[in-house]
């Protein structure tokens, strides 16, 4: 079984997946449609310079997506099927057909780019040039038809809706989020796109010219006619939300140590938001009072504010990762009190100890730590197993019974968590090898953890192997 102890599991996937999305959604989605649009405006007023500029932005657009962009998207299948196989797989089920369509617009999206950048010099005289404004369009669609898949399937995840009760196509895909929050992603992908065109218009344009400010109006104007629509699509979504996920923002926002302070960061995020609207209103009305450089503090802004979208839509649907179907750790539902009968580990597809015995406490232990509580937990790093029992018992050697009595009840009080899918001699083990790690700290080696336990306090555990 894939571990990635120390960086995580789950921190894995959210870099690779992050940055798929910080690509997809201002480079591919938003900019095509905007680029698209800047070479007819050259086309029709017979200005080069409009053409020049968006030939120059599709350059950098077609490096990014189809390399970065390309490589994050391939990563995305690769660590999520090596992490989480359980849920990609029942996603794969659900979604078939709606992966092989994606898969085919895909394909169709990639070879259109290299078309469109590739041909845009050789066909730009005469009616070729309309070809390739056809083109363009076509490209823009493929990209928001990416999109209109893909969040059927994030909706899903948030909310399976009726699907539950059909098992249909048709109920999986109209889950009650998913028209919400295709709004939300595609307005805001079309407001980052113009934030990123600002930014590129500082360094393919010169300085102090006519063209430039006529760029940064033009620009300024896209953002601020996405920006209403964004809005209202970010409101309905929210009001969309389960009450249940809606309660986790807190957390999700600023993790449980500064979830105190969530009301001030909401604050913050729609002071950003504000800030991005006044700059666009100064760009479109006194385009000569922007600087250049400060184009870049918008679009820096709008990734940021995407990053924490992705990081709260991921942590508010827990305890699950697929809702109301599959628990965060790729148990489903419906398995929970076999598994809690029988134990998890009877039927798990790789672990080494199928039963717990007093001889095989830790290395069984291990095994259901690997099964149950890595796809989210580290054992000593990132949101590690370690620094969390010691935060709750503090650094002398804990106390085993009130371990397990934690660990079949953390589901109440922490209700992100989902319930222990083992029976109790599985809690025990895993409650050993914890101990055992903390008893035992030269077998992480050069970890630097405050969670280790005084020299003087340490002891042997009293199982294992």
């Amino acid at each position: 079984m894939f571990f990635l102890d120390y960086v995580g599991n789950r921190l894995l996937i959210a870099v690779i997946g992050g940055i798929h999305v910080f690509i997809n959604h201002p480079l591919a989605v938003g900019a095509y449609p905007l680029v698209a649009l800047m070479e007819y405006w050259g086309f029709r007023r017979k200005d080069a310079e409009w053409d020049t500029l968006a030939y120059r932005i599709t350059f950098v657009l077609f490096i990014i997506t189809t390399s970065v962009g390309a490589l994050t998207g391939v990563g995305i299948w690769l660590s999520t099927a090596l992490i989480a196989p359980f849920g990609i797989g029942s996603l794969l089920r659900v979604f078939f057909w709606a992966w092989f369509t994606e898969w085919l617009v895909f394909i169709s999206e990639v070879i259109l780019v290299v078309i469109y950048y590739l041909t845009w010099k050789r066909w730009s005289a005469g009616g070729w040039k309309k070809v390739h404004i056809g083109v363009g369009v076509l490209l823009s669609i493929c990209s928001l038809l990416t999109m209109v898949i893909i969040v059927a399937i994030l909706g899903f995840m948030m909310g399976s809706g009726s699907w539950p009760a059909d098992r249909s196509l048709f109920s999986a895909v109209f889950n009650p989020l998913y028209i919400p929050q295709l709004a939300f992603r595609t307005t805001y992908a079309m407001m980052l796109a113009g934030l990123c065109a600002w930014f590129l218009i500082f360094f393919f344009t010169q300085k102090r010219s006519e063209f430039r400010r006529r760029a940064v109006r033009c620009v300024s104007i896209w953002i601020l006619a996405w920006a209403a629509p964004f809005v209202g699509a970010a409101v309905w979504y929210w009001n969309k939300v389960p009450a249940v996920m809606q309660a986790n923002v807190d957390v999700g926002l600023l993790t449980q140590r500064f979830m105190n302070w969530h009301e001030t960061f909401a604050l913050i995020i729609a002071a950003a938001v504000a800030l991005i609207v006044i700059a666009a209103v100064i760009g479109a009305a006194r385009p000569r009072l922007v600087p250049g450089v400060v184009l870049l503090i918008p679009f820096v802004m709008g990734l940021w504010l995407l990053g924490h979208f992705e990081r709260v839509r991921e942590f508010v649907r827990k305890p699950y990762v697929i809702a109301d179907y599959m628990y965060s750790n790729g148990v489903r539902v419906a398995e929970l009190p076999v598994f809690q009968r029988d134990g998890v580990l009877t039927y798990a597809t790789y672990v080494s100890n199928r039963t717990v015995t007093s001889g095989n406490m830790v290395a069984a232990g291990r095994d259901v730590f690997m099964v149950t509580c890595s796809r989210c937990h580290t054992s000593y790093g990132v949101n590690g197993m370690m620094s969390k029992f010691t935060n709750l018992y503090g650094r002398e050697p804990w106390d085993a019974d009130a371990m397990v009595a934690f660990v079949h009840t953390m589901h109440t009080t922490r209700t992100f968590m989902p319930p222990f899918p083992g029976n109790d001699k599985e809690a025990e083990a895993l409650v050993a090898y914890l101990k055992h790690l903390q008893a035992s700290p030269e077998l992480i080696l050069g970890a630097q953890a405050d969670w280790l336990p005084k020299p003087q306090a340490q002891q042997k555990p009293s199982g294992g192997s």
